[in-house]
């Protein structure tokens, strides 16, 4: 494969820092005014880029977003992918994504109130409760026998489980209880694996 020449590589690093930039700034502006309020001259107000700069690089405030969300997503599924190679049962490694979700919560707790909680618009809902449907659905298939007669359906389990991880998040983010990362992720598992028996 050819190098890539300097001129690209600086390139390269412009654009990133770019999309950067305006992703930092997006966070900001949510914990700031909530998703719904801001528009996508205030993020580039924020970022200090031009208008044809940002729509260079996104469609629009949902696109910006939707790529910041892949972010997350592909940093979840690699904890998922060493979880699942890992020697142990499929219980043992089931759900084992969520010590990273909740690590990132904390990490960035006012900004998780803002996605997951009363001041979330239905738009940043809808897109962060498909990435926890996509994980849930890739260990509840690797969890799941051949179903006989009387099993539940997969999807149903992969919608219940999803939905409990939305609400324990929302119910965690806002700290009415306040639980380690250790507790809450293992909490979560607690609650979560039995629902699989559902499909035996």
């Amino acid at each position: 494969m050819p190098r890539k020449k300097i001129s690209e590589r600086r390139a390269d690093r412009r654009v990133e820092r770019t999309r950067q930039s305006l992703s930092e700034a997006l966070v900001l502006l949510i914990r700031e005014k909530g998703y719904e309020a801001l528009s996508v001259q205030d993020i580039i107000d924020r970022a200090n880029v031009g208008r044809s700069t940002f729509y260079a690089h996104f469609d629009d405030k949902d696109d910006l977003l939707v790529n910041g969300l892949q972010a997350l997503r592909a940093s979840l599924e690699q904890h998922q992918r060493r979880a699942m190679s890992a020697g142990t049962s499929a219980e043992e490694r089931g759900f084992a994504f969520s010590q990273a979700l909740f690590e990132h919560a904390d990490e960035q707790r006012d900004t998780f109130r803002c996605v997951v909680g009363k001041q979330s618009g239905a738009i940043i809902e809808r897109h962060f409760r498909r990435l926890l449907v996509d994980l849930v659905r890739e260990d509840v298939k690797t969890m799941a026998p051949r179903g006989g007669e009387g099993s539940a359906p997969v999807e149903a389990v992969v919608q219940y489980v999803a939905g409990g991880l939305f609400g324990l998040l929302a119910w965690w983010a806002d700290g009415k209880m306040r639980l380690s990362v250790e507790e809450v992720s293992g909490l979560f598992r607690r609650l979560a694996i039995p629902a699989t028996k559902a499909l035996r």
